[in-house]
């Protein structure tokens, strides 16, 4: 499914709630799908199921994914989450934005990079 870097940064348990957040929101995991569960996916990482049950719990509070008990963890419909993840973006690209005008990048430069990333993309 995805791999974890050691050499990131971020702790073991965010780079598994963002490759799965990540999963959901491109569509590869779709609403109602069954996530692996905490034991099988800390078995095909080899790191400990604590801290798949962390990026689990979290990716939950954030409405990416429910809990069935004694069923698993299934995607959800997410659609709160996912204003909520355009909001935190959002955010993140302005900051981004005022640093690249702070070392001189002007307007027409910074919207001709996000137009020439979306072709690659596409």
């Amino acid at each position: 499914m995805f791999s974890i870097n050691y050499r990131d940064s971020r702790p073991i348990y965010e780079q598994v709630r963002d490759n799965l957040r990540r999963a959901i929101i491109t569509g590869v995991m779709k609403a109602d799908d069954k996530i692996p569960s905490v034991r099988d996916l800390a078995g095909q990482l080899a790191i400990n199921p604590n801290t798949i049950q962390r990026a689990y719990r979290e990716l939950e509070t954030e409405g990416y994914i429910y809990s069935v008990p004694g069923k698993g963890s299934f995607v959800g419909e997410c659609h709160e989450a996912r204003e909520v993840r355009k909001s935190e973006l959002y955010g993140q690209l302005d900051l981004t934005v005022t640093e690249l005008k702070h070392l001189g990048v002007t307007s027409d430069g910074i919207c001709d990079h996000i137009t020439s990333s979306t072709i690659r993309e596409e």
